[in-house]
């Protein structure tokens, strides 16, 4: 289960909005007759990966284990059901590490492979690598079980919690190592999502660079007044074919029908979700994205909208990059009221502190 934990972290850049997973299938002396991981979304899972290997190299898979990440699928969605596939080769046991929770599995492969006279077996959720592979599908879960992303929030910040100057100067706070990881964690995710405030202070593109990546995580950009510029650098980044970055603007806007067609004509698409106070409804807007089989949501955001996301409960972890170095007054993480009491404090734990170069990373979330 190890092997195919580490196979399923090879997808981790590619199966979206698939989860990722790894299938070893091993005879009863353990050795391994073949193996793979979940390709992109149309494209083979991965027990069937791992039946193409064993059957490529010759080997002969009849009363054999499959040991897989995740529950076989048992639908017709993209691709058929693994569950079949795996009977049907002469597979005699499944392992499975989790039950997958989409409705339309959860728990129907493990049925139809023991109706097709397989035996199955599933780890406790305790298990360590029950609670890895959980980690390495977290968007998934929350997806299928909350209908709404998991929405990670990076912020890069000094020491003393300034994310840019009073002059708004931020490049570059943190090291190169740093800026380097960040946009492997950008790679992971299904989409980016920032403000229309950064978009005209900074005029990012928000893409993963440095990396050899097969797709491109889709954009979403919060404009309630549809104020995005229509030579916006992030428009450079929309692509074509099946892994095309999309582009989703959430307005709040009514009567400019002018800028919705003329951002629409650069090929993004506009929809309306309109809260309180002419902003966009960022809980409905998770929602909507779940729709769009977005699974983990990327934040990059000034403090005004990660204060926005931070009051309003939607931030499920805080990804931060903190340099060794004071920065004095500036602009801080996120905009949040003062308090009185220390008891309305936003209480987090930390989930993961690494050394990145010179510079420390916390993966936090929320208790």
């Amino acid at each position: 289960m190890h092997r195919a934990l580490a196979l399923a972290k090879e997808g981790l850049w590619l199966t979206s909005p698939n989860p990722r997973v790894g299938c070893i299938i091993t005879a009863a002396d353990g050795q391994v007759l073949g193996q793979g991981h979940t390709q992109r979304a149309g494209g083979p899972h991965a027990e069937i990966m791992a039946l193409r290997n064993a059957q490529a190299l010759g080997h002969d898979v009849k009363g054999a284990t499959a040991w897989v990440t995740l529950e076989p699928c048992a639908h017709h969605g993209r691709t058929g059901p693994c569950c079949d596939a795996l009977a049907a080769a002469g597979i005699g046991r499944v392992v499975c590490a989790l039950t997958d929770p989409n409705p339309k599995v959860s728990g129907q492969g493990l049925v139809r492979l023991q109706a097709l006279g397989v035996h199955t077996e599933t780890l406790a959720p305790q298990h360590d690598i029950a609670i890895q592979a959980r980690e390495l599908n977290i968007g998934f879960f929350s997806r299928m079980e909350r209908s709404r992303p998991w929405v990670r929030m990076k912020i890069a910040a000094s020491l003393d919690g300034q994310t840019a100057l009073q002059n708004g100067q931020s490049q570059w706070i943190t090291s190169e190592p740093a800026r380097s990881d960040g946009h492997a964690w950008r790679a992971r995710a299904c989409a980016v999502l920032t403000g229309i405030g950064t978009v005209l202070e900074d005029n990012p593109r928000l893409d993963v660079r440095g990396h050899d990546v097969p797709r491109q995580p889709h954009l979403v950009i919060v404009d309630s007044r549809l104020e995005t510029p229509l030579d916006a650098r992030l428009f450079e980044t929309l692509g074509t074919g099946d892994l095309a970055r999309k582009i989703w603007i959430y307005t709040a806007a009514t009567g400019l029908d002018i800028n919705r067609q003329a951002l629409e004509n650069k090929g993004v698409t506009v929809i309306d979700m309109a809260g309180p106070n002419g902003k966009v409804n960022l809980a409905a807007m998770l929602f909507d994205l779940a729709s769009r089989e977005i699974n983990e949501l990327h934040l990059e955001a000034g403090h005004k909208l990660n204060g926005s996301f931070i009051r309003e409960g939607l931030v499920d972890e805080l990804l931060l990059y903190l340099s060794p170095q004071l920065l004095g007054p500036g602009q801080g993480m996120a905009s949040l009221p003062a308090l009185t009491d220390l008891s309305g404090s936003v209480k987090l734990a930390f989930h993961a502190v690494d050394r990145i170069g010179p510079d420390l990373r916390l993966l936090l979330r929320r208790q």
